[in-house]
C-alpha cells in the first residue's frame, strides 16, 4: 500500500482522527487546514487521493475541486457536515470522485478511499495499455483478450496468435507461408492448409458471429484484416 492521502480539514480533532486512522491502515498522510494553501500544495505535491472538506478558510472545497480539475485528475473525496443533496450534486458535478457526510463510519470511509484509488489506477492502466482497434474489435496483447462490440471472444492460443499477427499487420496482405512461419514457427512440419483452417475458425468466431467482415482473402496471395 503506502498511498499518500492529503487531508484538507480545518477542524483539528477530525483531521487528527483521520490521520491516525489512515496511518494505522498503512497510508501515508499530509494535512492542511487552509483552503488556499491546500490548493497550492495539491498543484505542487503528489498525492494519491485528497480528502477535501467543503467548509475551509480562504478558499472552500468546492472552489478547490473546480480549480484542481482544470489541471489534475487526482482522486478527490469531498467531506462535509451538510447533508444536503444540492451540495452533493455540486461536488460531483465539479469533478469529485465521491462524497461523504460527517459524521461517517471510518470503515466506510476506508472502503471508499480504497475503491476510489483502485478505480483511478485501473483507469490509468487502461489508458496506458497497448491495444489494437479494428472497427468494433479491440485486441489487448498484455491481457490476451479480444472483444467485439464490447463482448469477449473466446479464442484458443493459436487462434489468438494468428489474429494478433493479422492485426499487427493491418491492411497488409500476408501470405500463407508468412503466417505459417510467424504463427506456427519455422520448424512447423505441415502444409499451408492449416492456415486456411484457422482463418475459418476466426471467421466463425468473429465475422460470422458479429455480422461484420474483418478478415479478407486476396485470392492466390493470402489474408488481411482491414478496417
Amino acid at each position: 500500500m503506502g498511498e499518500k492521502i492529503f487531508i484538507v480539514e480545518d477542524e483539528r480533532p477530525i483531521s487528527r482522527l483521520l490521520q491516525l486512522t489512515l496511518e494505522r491502515e498503512g497510508f501515508k498522510t499530509a494535512t492542511e487546514m487552509n483552503g488556499r494553501r491546500a490548493f497550492e500544495r495539491i498543484l505542487q505535491e503528489k498525492y494519491d487521493l485528497v480528502l477535501l472538506d467543503v467548509m475551509l478558510p480562504e478558499m472552500d472545497g468546492m472552489e478547490i475541486c473546480k480549480r484542481v480539475r482544470e489541471v489534475s485528475d487526482v482522486p478527490i473525496i469531498m467531506l462535509t457536515a451538510r447533508d444536503e443533496i444540492p451540495d452533493k450534486v455540486e461536488g460531483l458535478d465539479l469533478g469529485a470522485n465521491d462524497y461523504m457526510t460527517k459524521p461517517f463510519a471510518t470503515e466506510e470511509l476506508l472502503a471508499r478511499i480504497r475503491g476510489t484509488i483502485r478505480r483511478h489506477n485501473e483507469k490509468i492502466r487502461a489508458s496506458e495499455e497497448t491495444r489494437y482497434v479494428v472497427k468494433n474489435m479491440i485486441l489487448y496483447p498484455e491481457r490476451y483478450e479480444v472483444t467485439v462490440k464490447g463482448e469477449p471472444v473466446e479464442l484458443t492460443h493459436k487462434e489468438y496468435a494468428l489474429l494478433k499477427y493479422l492485426v499487427e499487420n493491418k491492411r497488409n496482405v500476408l501470405s500463407r507461408d508468412q503466417i505459417l512461419q510467424q504463427v506456427w514457427g519455422y520448424d512447423f512440419i505441415g502444409d499451408t492448409n492449416v492456415v486456411d483452417v484457422y482463418i475459418s475458425y476466426l471467421r466463425s468466431k468473429i465475422d460470422d458471429r458479429f455480422g461484420e467482415k474483418y478478415i479478407y482473402t486476396t485470392r492466390g496471395v493470402g489474408y488481411a484484416i482491414r478496417d
